[in-house]
């Protein structure tokens, strides 16, 4: 059901959310850059931490750390010394292991471009590598975070359950069959999904009168009288 919907509303909601994202994004530093590992740093930085409190760590940490072959030659404590104040040091551990892991391979220390080989590194789940994919390399490739997944549920299939792990699936097999048929207007997309749910369709409050999508969203649908 959920997927038949979203063939009936993919091209229409793909031209409303990336209208809305052109005019109406924020200028966030890892925006300005196609460096797959400074996407990688922030994505990382961006796992429950809210974005003010990243952007004040994130240019600090590149100047520390310019490159991943840098990374890897630091030592532990001068790593963790450069994540602090973003909790959650785990990420550090392993964004400091991926690089090198990677490294080790020889120089200069690189990223692959493709979402499966990223996956296989320390660290990295399938929003991460989705994102550095697409982020980085224009891959079509999906990525499911939490801001995405409210979106794709509350517009495409308000049924599902987020916590659920065949929803969860669900949901990823609909942003998947959202994605616009080009890796270039794909990037634009994926950022548009997850500044939609930052901004407007929000955990707390769902901002209907100026969400971009509202002419197809399932739920606003279902909650007009």
């Amino acid at each position: 059901m959920a997927l038949a919907r979203t063939a009936a509303i993919r091209l229409r909601f793909g031209r409303l959310l990336r209208g809305w994202y052109r005019a109406h994004h924020r200028d966030l530093p890892w925006r300005r850059t196609r460096d797959p590992y400074r996407i990688l740093v922030s994505e990382l930085m961006l796992q429950q931490t809210q974005v003010s409190r990243v952007v004040l760590k994130y240019d600090t940490f590149l100047e520390r750390f310019p490159t991943l072959d840098a990374l890897a030659r630091a030592r532990p404590a001068r790593v963790m010394e450069a994540w602090s104040g973003l909790g959650y040091y785990a990420r550090a551990r392993n964004l400091h292991r991926l690089a090198r892991t990677v490294a080790a391979a020889g120089a200069p220390a690189t990223l692959p471009d493709d979402a499966a080989a990223l996956r296989s590194l320390p660290g990295i789940g399938p929003y991460t590598a989705g994102a550095v994919a697409s982020f980085a390399f224009e891959r079509r490739e999906a990525l499911v975070d939490t801001n995405v997944a409210r979106v794709v549920r509350r517009a495409v299939a308000p049924d599902l359950d987020a916590k659920r792990g065949g929803d969860r699936q669900t949901l990823w097999a609909v942003a998947r069959a959202l994605l616009p048929r080009t890796g270039r207007t794909a990037y634009v997309h994926n950022q548009a999904l997850m500044e939609l749910g930052a901004l407007v369709c929000t955990a707390r409050v769902r901002h209907c009168g100026r969400c971009p999508v509202r002419p197809v969203c399932a739920t606003f649908e279902g909650d007009r009288p």
